[in-house]
This record gives structure tokens, sequence and C-alpha cells, in this order.
């Protein structure tokens, strides 16, 4: 599986960025796409996480009501709707596809991710 990030940029707090990630190379429909993100000095932590054939999605609470992640099966993307950003939203933003099913006490662990995108920075001025 290859996986292209695109959509970051700069926004002021309170903006909006949709992020993309497009797949190419074999997907399996119950394996997740993760968004992860990674700020200056700061361990990878898990943002949100949608199956290929749909059922729950799972976000951090950080972004709950915030984020919202989609995907177009047609399109093999996977989107992050961000609004209502603020600056603590400001890092390097990926998305993960993993070669296992993961379940949900699992799904928000990047170490079980296999496929990583090359990132996209999102910075987000006060």
């Amino acid at each position: 599986v290859q996986l292209q990030a695109s959509g970051g940029g700069l926004v002021q707090a309170g903006g909006s960025l949709r992020l993309s990630c497009a797949a190419s190379g074999r997907t399996f429909s119950n394996n997740p796409v993760g968004w992860f993100r990674q700020a200056p000095g700061k361990e990878r932590e898990f943002v949100a996480a949608i199956r290929w054939s749909g059922g729950t999605i799972y976000y951090a609470d950080s972004v709950k009501g915030r984020f919202t992640v989609s995907r177009d099966n047609a399109k093999r993307t996977v989107y992050l709707q961000m609004n209502s950003l603020k600056p603590e939203d400001t890092a390097v933003y990926y998305c993960a596809a993993s070669s296992g099913a993961l379940i949900q006490s699992t799904i928000r662990r990047k170490d079980l991710y296999d496929y990583w995108g090359q990132g996209t920075q999102v910075t987000v001025s006060s």
C-alpha cells in the first residue's frame, strides 16, 4: 500500500482545512486508515481512524466534535476535515494503513500501522 497525504497549510485559529490521503496498491475493506500527527518535540499521536468498509469511526478526545474523517472508496481516498482549528493542532499530519483489521482497543496504536504517507504540515496561527 502506498499513501499520499496532501492538503496541509497555514490557517488562522478558528479556520478549517481538509486533508486527503490517496491510497494505491492493495487495500482490504476491514483494515483501517488512520490519521496521526506529530508536533515538534512530541510523540506522534492518534487523531482518527476509519475502515474502508465503514462502521465505527474513532477519534482522539482532543479533536472530537471538530474533526471529521470520511472516505471515498471509488477514489480510494480518505479525508480529514478539520474545523475550529486551534494553535495546538499545529503538527505534521500523517495518514497510515494497517495490514490487520485491528479492533477498538488497538486501533489507536501507531505501532500497529504498517504503511505511512509522507506527512503534510498544518500550521495554525493564533
